[in-house]
């Protein structure tokens, strides 16, 4: 994976303030985000990917320290917390228990959530230009192939979404996600 380009932060935080859905590269495949704390934000993200808000989203961050807000890590003891340090920074999601503050829009009503500590070097630099995480979920309308490129999400989202150019690996596949209560694999 290449070092993305510069990116103009200033435009990004105005944007990430005002409630757009953002568009970034990834590990993978590029994401669709926004504030996790805009609830009008994180409707226009579900819509403009036509998901169910009922699945959750997953919220991405360049620290573990960004998701303490939302995840109860009371309930967990230190063996899975030293798993889950071993897997990040990188392409590995976690499902924990949600803090209580933690809204259903993110959870899909669930009382646990999706949250990963990304390296990708533009997640990183967005999450800490607005200290908190990202939210999470392929470039793509669903049921269509994620983007993988700045192009493919201009062709899907056209002038809607503030668009972040930048690389991805083609080659990896997208995050592995495992609870971190049960250890079930749910993908990868």
């Amino acid at each position: 994976m290449k070092t993305s380009p510069p990116v103009n932060l200033t435009e990004f935080i105005t944007a990430f303030e005002q409630g757009e859905v953002i568009a970034y590269p990834t590990e993978a495949v590029f994401g669709l985000g926004c504030d996790p704390d805009n609830l009008d934000a994180v409707e226009k993200v579900l819509s403009i990917k036509t998901r169910p808000q009922d699945k959750g989203v997953i919220l991405i961050a360049a620290t573990f320290k960004q998701l303490l807000p939302y995840v109860d890590i009371s309930k967990l003891n230190s063996e899975v917390l030293n798993k889950v340090h071993e897997t990040w920074p990188g392409p590995f999601t976690w499902i924990m228990p949600k803090a209580q503050m933690t809204p259903d829009y993110l959870t899909g009503g669930r009382n646990t959530i999706a949250v990963r500590v990304s390296a990708h070097p533009t997640v990183v630099a967005l999450c800490n230009a607005v200290n908190k995480p990202l939210v999470s979920t392929s470039a793509n309308p669903s049921g269509e192939t994620p983007a993988r490129t700045f192009n493919q999400v201009k062709t899907y989202f056209l002038d809607t979404i503030f668009a972040i150019d930048g690389e991805v690996d083609h080659n990896a596949q997208p995050s592995k996600i495992q609870d971190a209560i049960t250890g079930k694999v749910l993908r990868g």
